[in-house]
């Protein structure tokens, strides 16, 4: 059984629900939810983030394809490098066009918290595990 990594562990702050931190956690849980040893996530994380400094929505969008597997590889994340490349790209995408690029708008838009996991669950690539990685720390802020 492996470590589990928190939000504090990434230095993402969740106090008050903010969009920056919720945008971090969700990109954070969406990483670790992949058959990968969470360190190679986490890593994967903070090059993507705290490197390359694509830390919300809209960023992320405009990265290409090919300098999003770029950036999986320098963190060592190659099993999944082109479909978790593909299906970020689609994360960012499909949160700013049904979402106005805001993860507290799925929130608003969901009358409660499994309402929440499903729309979370419409998201590509967003499976069981990364929505109970997502859960077990932003349901405490969210309600």
């Amino acid at each position: 059984m492996s470590e589990i990594i928190t939000a504090r562990d990434l230095n993402i702050d969740l106090l008050g629900a903010s969009e920056t931190g919720l945008f971090k956690w969700l990109l954070a849980s969406f990483l670790m939810g992949k058959r990968i040893q969470g360190a190679i996530a986490a890593r994967a994380y903070q090059v993507i983030v705290e490197q390359h400094q694509k830390d919300t929505p809209q960023k992320l969008a405009h990265c290409t394809h090919r300098h999003l597997v770029s950036m999986l590889g320098q963190a060592h994340y190659v099993r999944y490098d082109e479909s978790t490349a593909s299906r970020l790209l689609a994360l960012a995408n499909k949160l700013n066009t049904e979402y106005a690029g805001k993860v507290s708008n799925i929130v608003a838009a969901s009358a409660d918290r499994r309402a929440l996991e499903k729309r979370l669950a419409e998201f590509e690539g967003v499976g069981p595990k990364t929505i109970e990685i997502f859960m077990r720390e932003a349901a405490s802020v969210l309600f």
